[in-house]
Formats: structure tokens, C-alpha cells, sequence
């Protein structure tokens, strides 16, 4: 776009609070807030950087959406940088989206708390409390009784479920009430999410009063703190900054910015004492991203100059701690106080947090000042020891693997044949984002491997997988394994670096060939643990699908649940157990010299 097709843009824009994109195609490039679209657009006709003016030369237009509030704009517009990923924002590794509530687009609609609503749903959010927004969607449905279930369990039900029972569902799905009505507490509850307090909060008072009335004390205490919480939901309510001296959780925060990345380090302390640290990533690419040769992060140059030009400050650490602060404090609770090297450059997010009940600081001198220059120096500190995953990112030539997923199989000569996905963010694991699937039974290790691998690329490209893309896939194996997993990336489309693990020789696969690291290197140590847990869960859940599998074994007298785990265990499959010696049979506790016979004549 050039000066006056932006300027042509910016005059068909409200002059209210919202959220604009500048996008190419498909592609999001930036996303901004504004107090005034109009003006806000208007200023990139008139860039003053470089890296702006390619940004903007880049776009073929301009999408944008009004929000009621500056807060609402400044959460839109961290919500969208986390999901669309562009190139031109600062953006926090692994962030998460903000908390939405979403009514989906069915003649009967249920009610769900989600980062990622589905198409044609109608969505209220994003907020920034996903305590107090489940409370209020259990409020709602115990009051309305709206459906939360999914439209599979939804379909072709003959009798109400458990919900119903509970009070918490009107059944629509077996027509215990009828669409009409429903569709009047649907209704009624999105009233409440459209600004209408009372539409939820009149009905939760009367019954805390009745239930005070009938000494129901316990019922009352439960009902008034929903009804706080939804009280504070619209804004009201909220509680004062606590006096520096009363905080009892206390967050320190500094950023320091090195060519296109930038690191923030996180301090914190629980009544007075240091608790809990930790760095972490954005990108933040340099001015020769603008010729679209680089790829990876974005640039934030959504801050006003004086006179209301697009400037380019992204490069600086309070711009980074601008990004930070929203796209962090996403789905975590925020603590009493926040400590600052110095202040962000965005004036807004200082005033979301204290609107938040949240004390921001930046403090001259005592202890406070002293828990800043602590988090100056974690900051700015560097080296492989320190930051295996940037270590690893260096030996690789990739871009920072924040998320690593690696893949293993595990099966007992093609049988009870399962594969294991475990998630590594930022050189630690992530448990809650494991998965594990049973594969096709074969002896084919590369077949089972490009199935593994198939199933997780299609969850990802259909966004039917709720966990961010991986920055690198690790692959249990050799150079055939390798290949198997990045042929099924090549069919599915789904564009992740791969690499592998040889367990023999502890040989880092990759895609132009074998590499060996040295022994101590901390690139290869954190390959290797994410090796070997794939591994161990892959293992575990083999024996836990073998030991269920009903196999000839239980057809032989003598041979009980018990024996039949011990025997597979032994042998690991039925055809070890068939070519195994009656000496051998017996080896097992609960087989004697009967049962091997048994065995040896039926097997």
C-alpha cells in the first residue's frame, strides 16, 4: 500500500477504540490497538522508519475491529498477536491466548470457556481472569442450564447425562425442554455477557437470600461468592492497589534486547521471599527483516510518537516489556505488585494492570531496586550452559526451538503397536501436553513412525490439536525413521524442522546428515532427555495396551490375567511365548509344569 491508498483506507475508518491489521494476502503482518482507528491508520501513511515503510509497502489492505473500551482493544489485539503469529510484533514463545466465551452456531447452542472458538460461533472476551470467567459460565448454567457438552456427545443420546442429573442442563438433546425455551435462556445469558449485570446477578441474590432464610449457610457463603464474582465480571467491584507493604506476591520483571531477540527475566517472591525465576524469549527481528528474507518474529511498532506518527521503538527493552506484560500475564493470576526496570513504553498496559488491583513500580533505591538489578543481570546473561534450547537452536541453524515434540514407538513384534508425543517447552517437559495414539499393528517401524507423525501433522494443520505448533520435531531413531516422519510432514503440509536421535551412537539426523556433538554439549543432553522420555512413555503405554489385549493365551486353562501379563512381559509377544522351551515356560511365576504343557499343546 502506498501513502494514499493508506490514507484512502484510514478515512473509511470509526474514529473509536479498536484493534487494526495490516495483512498480504492470507497473511497477517501486524496487528495494532488504537484509541481513534482513523487517526491511528492515518499515521502509517507517514512512517518514520525504514522497517515500518516495508511493512506497510508489504500489505494490500487494512481489516480492523471496534472494540467498546481501550481495555478491550489492548486484549484484542494480545489475543490476536498470539493466535496469528506476525511477523512484524513482538511475540512471547509459547503464549497463550486470552479466555473467550463462546455460544456456538447450532439450533442449539452450548456454552464453552475457549481460546479458539469455532467457526460461526458468537464469542464475548477476550477477559483477562479465567478464574472469574469460570465462575461465571458455571453461574450461568446452573441458573439457565445450558449445554457444554460436544455435538458428539450430543448426537443420538436416548436418555439425559450426568449434567441434567446435576441441575446444570435442561436436556435439550432428549427434549426434556423444547427449542423455544431454550433458545429464551440462550438468550438470557448472552444479555448477561452483552453488559447486562442484573440478567444473571438478580437471580443469584434472590436464591443466597433464600437459602440465608432457610439457615442453608453453606449454600448462601457458595452463592455470594459467585455473585461477587459476578458482580466484578463488567468491571465493578474491583479492589484497591494493596499498600506496598501489605504485598504478599510480588513479580520483578527486566528486559534486555540483543540484535532481533530479546529476553526478559521473571523474579519472584512470596512474603518477601524469593521464590520462583525463569527467562524467557521474544522475537524481535532486526530492520533487514523488512526485505522479507528473514523469517521468524515481528517487530511492535504500535507506539505513538508525539505527534501521532508511526514510529519503530520495538527495539527497546520497555517495548519489550510492553509485549511481555499482556501476552504473559495471559491465563496466569497477576500478583500484588510488579517490579520494573522501567516503565513500558505503552502507557495502556500500565494502566490495565493497576485497573487489575495490580501496584506497578519502578523502584530507585533499597531492596526493591536491588531485586531490579538482579533480574538486569539474569536478563542479560548468556552462554550454551545457561540456554541449552538457544545452544541447540545455534548447532541446528534453526530458529530458537522453544517447543520441542518428540516422537517414539514402542510394539512387541508388531503387536499392541502405540506411539508416544511428549512436549518440551523452553528445555523443560510439559506433561499436560503429552499425547499417545494406538498405531496400525505391524513389524514396520518407518510405517508406523510416518503414521505417528501423519496423525499429529493433521491434528495441526485441521486445528483440531489445542497446543501451539512445535518449533522442532524429534524423532526416535535413525536416518529410515527420519525419513518416514518428515515424508508424512511433506504430505500433510505441515513445514516444522525434524531431526532425529540414534540411540547407538547418540547421532544428532538430520535432513543434510549424520552429526556428532561432543558428549558434554548441552544442545545433545537436551535432545537426549527428550529422547528418552518419548521413549519412556511410548514403553509405558505399550505394556499398559498389551496386558489389555485379549490374546489365545486366555484361552488356556491355568492361565489367568496374572500369568498372561507375566508371560508377555517375559517374551513380549504370543509368537515368543509359542517358540519358547518348557524350561523356559515354567521360568515364570504361575506357570508349573502343567500349565507349560498346556501351553506348549495349545500355542
Amino acid at each position: 500500500m502506498d501513502a494514499d491508498a493508506v490514507r484512502a483506507r484510514a478515512a473509511d475508518l470509526p474514529t473509536e477504540p479498536g484493534v487494526y491489521q495490516f495483512r498480504s494476502g492470507e497473511t497477517t503482518l501486524y496487528v495494532g490497538k488504537a484509541v481513534d482507528l482513523r487517526d491511528r491508520v492515518r499515521s502509517y501513511a507517514d512512517p518514520r522508519s525504514a522497517r515500518i515503510r516495508g511493512m506497510v509497502d508489504r500489505a494490500d489492505r487494512v481489516e480492523f475491529a471496534v472494540t467498546d473500551t481501550e481495555t478491550q482493544a489492548l486484549l484484542l489485539e494480545a489475543n490476536l498477536i498470539k493466535r496469528l503469529r506476525p511477523r512484524y510484533n513482538v511475540r512471547l514463545k509459547d503464549d497463550k491466548s486470552y479466555p473467550l466465551v463462546a455460544f456456538s452456531d447450532h439450533t442449539v447452542p452450548r456454552i464453552a470457556v475457549t481460546r479458539d472458538p469455532e467457526e460461526g460461533a458468537v464469542a464475548y472476551g477476550p477477559f483477562t481472569n479465567k478464574g472469574r470467567v469460570e465462575t461465571v459460565v458455571k453461574a450461568i448454567r446452573d441458573e439457565y442450564r445450558l449445554r457444554g457438552c460436544s455435538d458428539h456427545k450430543y448426537a443420538n443420546r436416548d436418555r439425559p447425562c450426568l449434567d441434567y442429573e446435576m441441575g446444570i442442563c435442561s436436556a435439550p438433546c432428549t427434549g426434556e425442554i423444547d427449542p423455544e425455551s431454550y433458545a429464551e435462556d440462550v438468550a438470557a445469558a448472552r444479555r448477561f455477557f452483552e453488559g447486562e449485570t442484573g440478567a444473571l446477578a438478580d437471580p443469584l441474590r434472590r436464591r443466597m437470600a433464600a437459602a440465608a432464610e432457610n439457615a442453608e449457610f453453606e449454600r448462601a457463603a457458595n452463592l455470594r461468592d459467585r455473585l461477587e464474582a459476578v458482580e466484578a465480571f463488567h468491571g465493578e467491584g474491583g479492589e484497591a492497589v494493596s499498600d506496598r507493604s501489605d504485598d504478599r506476591t510480588v513479580d520483578v520483571l527486566a528486559a534486555a534486547v540483543e540484535g532481533d531477540t530479546a529476553r526478559v527475566a521473571r523474579l519472584h517472591s512470596e512474603r518477601g521471599q524469593l521464590v520462583d525465576r525463569s527467562r524467557h524469549r521474544l522475537d524481535t527481528p532486526t530492520v533487514a527483516a523488512v526485505g522479507g528474507d528473514a523469517e521468524g518474529g515481528g517487530i511492535d511498532g504500535d507506539v505513538d510518537s508525539d505527534d501521532g506518527t508511526a514510529t519503530d521503538d520495538a527495539h527497546t527493552p520497555a517495548a519489550v516489556l510492553s509485549a511481555f506484560l499482556t501476552q504473559y500475564y495471559a491465563e496466569r493470576e497477576f500478583p500484588d505488585a510488579i517490579l520494573l526496570a522501567e516503565r513500558p513504553a505503552d502507557p495502556d498496559v500500565t494502566e490495565w494492570l493497576e485497573r487489575e488491583g495490580v501496584a506497578v513500580r519502578v523502584p530507585g533505591a533499597g531492596r526493591e531496586a536491588k531485586l531490579v538489578e538482579l533480574a538486569l543481570k539474569n536478563a542479560r546473561k548468556r552462554g550454551s550452559r545457561d540456554d541449552p534450547v538457544g545452544a541447540l537452536a545455534d548447532r541446528l541453524g534453526i530458529d530458537r526451538p522453544a517447543r520441542i515434540e518428540g516422537f517414539d514407538v514402542s510394539h512387541a513384534s508388531g503387536t499392541a503397536v502405540v506411539g508416544s508425543n511428549v512436549s518440551f517447552v523452553d528445555g523443560s517437559a510439559r506433561t499436560s501436553e503429552y499425547r499417545r495414539k494406538k498405531l496400525t499393528d505391524r513389524n514396520d517401524d518407518y510405517a508406523n513412525m510416518r503414521e505417528l507423525v501423519r496423525w499429529r501433522a493433521t491434528r495441526a494443520v485441521e486445528d483440531r490439536d489445542d497446543r501451539p505448533d512445535p518449533d522442532l520435531l524429534l524423532i526416535d531413531g535413525g536416518e529410515g525413521q527420519l525419513g518416514a516422519a518428515r515424508d508424512a510432514l511433506a504430505e500433510v503440509g505441515w513445514e516444522v524442522p525434524a531431526v532425529a536421535l540414534a540411540k547407538a551412537e547418540e547421532l544428532v539426523v538430520t535432513p543434510d546428515g549424520p552429526l556428532r556433538w561432543p558428549d558434554d554439549a548441552p544442545a545433545l543432553h537436551l535432545l537426549q532427555r527428550v529422547r528418552d522420555e518419548a521413549h519412556r512413555f511410548a514403553v509405558q503405554y505399550h505394556q499398559t495396551v498389551r496386558d489389555e489385549v485379549k490374546t489365545v493365551l486366555d484361552d488356556v486353562p491355568g492361565v489367568g490375567p496374572e500369568t498372561r501379563k507375566g508371560l508377555l512381559r517375559r517374551f513380549g509377544s504370543v509368537e515368543n511365548v509359542r517358540e519358547a522351551s518348557l524350561e523356559d515356560l515354567t521360568d515364570v511365576d504361575g506357570v508349573g509344569d502343567t500349565t507349560a504343557r498346556r501351553l506348549d499343546e495349545r500355542l
